[in-house]
């Protein structure tokens, strides 16, 4: 897991803040395809949903904290929003979800 020294002095009022914000922020940037995420930073919209999902401590299971994150069912989110991922974009999410492996 990646971790930091200074993550702990993260309060969670403020974290979650960030968070909160986070959302909408997703939200309105249906334009940057999950695909494009993952290949950038190695994570998207659903690897959020699941660690609120694992966060929840079984509370939500993935398709309520998928519903949290898109606020939207996913597939309807999916039918809206999603492009088909081009060859260049499964290349470079690849490239990058390695890179998360420690």
């Amino acid at each position: 897991m990646f971790t930091s020294d200074h993550i702990a002095e993260l309060d969670d009022a403020t974290a979650a803040a960030a968070f909160r914000r986070l959302l909408p922020h997703l939200r309105h940037r249906s334009d940057a395809q999950n695909v494009d995420l993952m290949g950038l930073a190695g994570f998207c919209r659903n690897c959020l949903a699941d660690w609120v999902s694992e966060a929840s401590g079984g509370r939500l299971d993935k398709e309520a904290a998928r519903h949290i994150v898109y606020g939207m069912p996913y597939a309807e989110w999916k039918e809206r929003y999603q492009q088909e991922a081009t060859e260049e974009q499964l290349r470079r999410m690849a490239e990058s979800v390695a890179r998360n492996r420690p």
